[in-house]
């Protein structure tokens, strides 16, 4: 059983974010959620090592290309 919180916003914006997260909330499966967390934990470290460095330095200059491009 929830327990609803009396929300104390102002700004209708934030009430009807919560209305929205507390009608579409989403019980996940603890089990599925940990198998994701340790997917993301190792998912780039293993994607570095299985790179050559010529794939790695393509991949990076992309990247910073990426980053840059937003400054603007």
């Amino acid at each position: 059983m929830k327990i609803r919180k009396k929300l104390k916003a102002s700004d209708p914006n934030v009430i009807a974010k919560a209305i929205v997260d507390a009608a579409t909330e989403i019980e996940k499966n603890p089990a599925a959620v940990a198998l994701g967390r340790l997917g993301g934990l190792k998912g780039g470290k293993a994607r570095a090592d299985s790179m050559t460095a010529k794939q790695r330095k393509k991949s990076a200059v992309a990247a910073a290309r990426a980053r840059w491009s937003k400054k603007s």
